[in-house]
């Protein structure tokens, strides 16, 4: 299982280059029309290249955050699950 920790929350105008693809990928997943003012959590997955991206209000808790990484094989590490509590 892989340990999934927060590389940052952004604005989606905001969002670094470098995680672009990797937000319109997720967008194309869940059929979703990015807006500017989305907040977006980034998730780098310890040991790979890889990372996962939250639209954060397309959650109502953090349970739904753990059960959507763990179908990813991930598990969010204790400061990022507290991070994204106070987000959700």
């Amino acid at each position: 299982m892989f340990i999934a920790t927060l590389g940052g929350i952004f604005r989606f105008k905001d969002v670094p280059e470098e995680y672009g693809p990797y937000v319109q990928f997720k967008a194309t997943l869940e059929k979703r029309e990015v807006q500017e003012d989305d907040e977006i959590a980034i998730l780098d997955i310890t040991g790979t290249d890889s990372h996962h991206v939250l639209f954060l209000d397309s959650y109502d808790n953090i349970d739904q955050v753990k059960e959507e990484l763990k179908e990813a094989d991930a598990k969010v590490n204790h400061t990022t699950l507290k991070i994204l509590e106070g987000h959700l």
